[in-house]
């Protein structure tokens, strides 16, 4: 699949500053800025060049170990058969093991996908009570600065992402309805109606936070506390609806591509996974968002349109050793794998301001579960390309005494210009193998 691309606007310095000042969703081309134009045009462009983006994906079902972890660590590991799928990139990914949160025996051994973000101990067992996911705290310091602030997307009932009062985020299941949102011009009137919808919505919220307020005079201290976590998510929704509004005025990104059709078959999931990935790679292009996470999904089904494979891929995940069903899963996710190949192809297909979108955006690829036959969470496959890192290396972190993953999305949010050092089970800015080139 050929990497989406944007029409080509009008080109004059008067179109660039309004596309900065009013639709920033526009990307940067390098005709923009003329060889002998004005030193604030080159630094418009300058900045608009260094704009960080972030992607999370998290295959639910985990990766088997032996066909992704090399047997010695560095820079000139031999290739797996899952880096062969995306030895093309090798000198822009850096695959890490021996990473984890820790404390994360759960409800059930899928739980701690709810805290892969977060990092949160004791996912769903008495008294959990999840944290903010890293993606929606890059997306509250983007806020405003594009067309929406975050995209989630997953199968139904799933998601990654979770609000700073620990509440689940719902996602986006629909690569149609993303498009639509995204870059498909409303009339006027429907316009319209969305900007009356949006400031209804606004007027609600006064009235409730005004009740609220004085509700909150008459209450006791746990109740105060359980009510400033309302505030706070009230005053979230209230931000979030303003900078709606605002991007409701503003035209969308004009984008060479026909609106996708939605995957009927519910097994289909590698076909879904590649129309998700076309249409992050188009959000990020246009400068729509700054930050998406993926949850890539699993099934209990046998998934179509692989060939070779006859079992339910949830049994095969639990293959117990069985080399049988190890052969089949391994059809899975070499199909897995080859399709996020795809997806970096794209991302580094696409030029900005002399270097590629791949090198603007920090892409986390990885699991929950270290062995999904065993609901292990320990020793994680985690895999980091672009984002200007310095890339090519297998760093293999202490098996049983693991780091902390929440070391690396430390990393990742500074990377993205939050002034942070702490994060969720984080006991460091960085890790060992994660440094900016």
């Amino acid at each position: 699949m050929n990497a989406p691309h944007v029409t080509n606007p009008a080109l004059d310095r008067r179109h660039l500053l309004k596309g900065i000042g009013t639709c920033i969703a526009l990307p940067l081309l390098e005709a923009m800025v003329p060889s002998t134009g004005s030193a604030a045009a080159k630094q418009i462009a300058k900045s608009k060049a260094e704009v960080p983006r972030f992607v999370a994906m998290n295959a639910g079902l985990g990766f088997h170990a032996p066909f992704l972890f090399p047997e010695a660590e560095g820079s000139s590991y031999t290739l797996t058969p899952y880096l062969e799928q995306i030895k093309d990139h090798r000198d822009q990914f850096t695959l890490f093991s021996g990473l984890s949160h820790p404390n994360q025996n759960g409800n059930n051994g899928h739980a701690s996908s709810m805290t892969w973000l977060t990092s949160a101990p004791r996912p769903g067992l008495a008294g959990f009570k999840n944290t903010i996911s890293l993606d929606q705290l890059m997306a509250q310091h983007v806020a405003g600065q594009t067309r929406v602030p975050f995209v989630a997307l997953s199968p139904p009932r799933s998601s990654l992402s979770w609000s700073s009062n620990g509440v689940q985020i719902p996602s986006q299941t629909s690569p149609a309805k993303i498009f639509q949102q995204l870059f498909v011009e409303g009339t006027k009137d429907e316009v319209a109606a969305e900007i009356r919808d949006l400031q209804r919505g606004k007027s609600i919220l006064d009235t409730v936070l005004r009740d609220a307020q004085r509700l909150n005079q008459s209450l006791g201290g746990p109740d105060r506390q359980k009510l400033d976590e309302y505030f706070s998510s009230v005053r979230e929704l209230e931000n979030r609806i303003q900078q709606n509004e605002n991007w409701v005025r503003r035209p969308k990104s004009k984008v060479d591509a026909e609106k996708p059709k939605d995957i009927e078959d519910k097994n289909d999931v590698l076909a879904r996974q590649k129309l998700m990935y076309s249409m992050m790679a188009l959000a990020l292009q246009t400068d729509s968002t700054r930050v998406i996470t993926f949850d890539l999904g699993s099934l209990n089904a046998v998934p179509s349109n692989i060939q070779g494979v006859q079992t339910d891929w949830h049994n095969l995940s639990h293959h117990g050793k069985d080399e049988s069903k190890i052969d089949e899963l391994k059809l899975i996710e070499i199909a897995e794998f080859q399709a996020f190949n795809e997806f970096l192809n794209q991302l580094r297909g696409i030029e900005e301001a002399g270097k590629t979108l791949l090198d603007h955006t920090a892409v986390l690829f990885g699991s929950n579960l270290g062995n999904a036959s065993s609901h292990d969470w320990r020793n994680l496959p985690i895999l980091v390309a672009g984002g200007g890192y310095k890339h090519g290396s297998y760093v293999a972190h202490d098996v049983n005494n693991n780091s902390p993953l929440a070391n690396v999305y430390v990393s990742l949010a500074q990377r993205m210009g939050l002034e942070v050092d702490r994060f969720g089970s984080s006991t460091a800015e960085s890790v060992r193998g994660l440094e900016i080139a």
